[in-house]
C-alpha cells in the first residue's frame, strides 16, 4: 500500500467515526464492493457522499442546496508505471447545478438510520449517464460567489476547477444574484478550441479531456405510502427511501495532456 492509499485510509477512517451519519456498503456493476459514506448537515442544508474506488481514487459528492450547487471532487492516484511520479495525488473539481429532485433533501437524509449495516446494498433505479461539458475554469479565491464551501472543497485544484456556463447562468438567475460579479469568478477554457487529450500526441499540450464517474447508491427520492390516522382519515406518510445509480462524463480542459492520462484508454 503506498503512502497516498494509507493517508486516504485513515481520511476516510476519520470521516466514519467524526461525520459519518450513514455507511453503506454498495456493489458496483463490476462485482467490486464500495463503502460509501454520506453526511448530512441540516445547519448549512448541505450533503456530502464519498467513497473510494478500487484502484485507490477518493470521490466526493458536495451538494450545496441553498446555492443549487452540487460539486464533484476527485483524487486521482499518479499512475507511476506511465513514467509520472508525484508525491501528491492529483485533483479535480466539477461544479454543477443541482435538481431538487436529484438527492433526498439534507433534513431527511439526517433521519436515515441503517438497520443492517453489513448488507451489501444495490440500487432500486439506474439513472443512466449523464454527460456535462465545462468550460470555464473557476477561480477560487472568488469562488464564495458561487457557494460558501466551493474554496474549502476545492482549494487543492486550484487550476483544475471547472464549471458550465449554462448552469451558473441558470443557478444566478434563480437565486437572483449579479451574474456579472459572478462571472468575475470564472474564465472561459475555450475548450472548443482544443483537440481531444487521447488524440494529442504531446504530453505538455492542453486538450480537452473526458471523466467518467459512477456513483453506485445514492438516496434518490422518499416513498410514501397511504394509510389511516388514529381518526380514521386516510393520509400519506413517508415510508422509505428511493436509491438509485448515475453515471457522469465531464469533458473539461486539462492543461497539459499529462493532467488527463486516463484518457488515453
Amino acid at each position: 500500500m503506498t503512502v497516498f492509499h494509507v493517508c486516504l485510509f485513515i481520511l476516510l477512517t476519520l470521516f466514519d467515526h467524526s461525520f459519518g451519519q450513514l455507511v453503506v456498503n454498495v456493489k458496483n456493476k463490476g462485482g467490486d464492493v464500495e463503502r460509501e459514506k454520506i453526511e448530512a448537515n441540516t445547519t448549512s442544508d448541505s450533503v456530502r457522499l464519498e467513497f473510494m474506488s478500487k484502484d485507490g481514487t477518493l470521490v466526493t459528492q458536495f451538494i450545496d442546496y441553498k446555492s443549487n450547487i452540487q460539486i464533484f471532487r476527485i483524487y486521482v492516484p499518479w499512475e507511476e508505471e506511465r513514467g509520472i511520479v508525484q508525491s501528491k495525488p492529483q485533483v479535480l473539481c466539477f461544479v454543477t447545478k443541482f435538481g431538487k429532485n436529484e438527492f433526498i433533501s439534507a433534513d431527511a437524509m439526517s433521519k436515515l438510520r441503517q438497520k443492517n449495516p453489513t448488507a451489501v446494498r444495490t440500487p432500486e433505479e439506474d439513472r443512466g449517464l449523464e454527460r456535462h461539458t465545462l468550460n470555464l475554469l473557476v477561480t477560487l479565491d472568488k469562488a464564495s460567489v458561487l457557494s460558501p464551501h466551493l474554496y474549502n472543497i476545492c482549494h487543492d485544484a486550484v487550476d483544475s476547477t471547472y464549471a458550465k456556463e449554462t448552469d451558473i447562468k441558470l443557478i444566478t438567475k434563480a437565486l437572483n444574484k449579479d451574474t456579472e460579479k459572478v462571472m468575475t469568478a470564472l474564465k472561459n477554457t475555450e475548450l472548443e478550441k482544443h483537440t481531444r487529450c487521447k488524440d494529442t500526441s504531446d504530453i505538455a499540450k492542453p486538450c480537452f479531456c473526458q471523466y467518467h464517474l459512477c456513483i453506485e447508491w445514492y438516496p434518490c427520492g422518499l416513498k410514501y405510502c397511504r394509510g389511516k390516522d388514529s381518526t380514521g382519515k386516510v393520509v400519506n406518510y413517508r415510508c422509505g427511501i428511493k436509491t438509485c445509480r448515475r453515471c457522469l462524463s465531464f469533458e473539461h480542459y486539462a492543461r497539459q495532456k499529462m493532467f488527463c492520462l486516463w484518457d488515453d484508454l
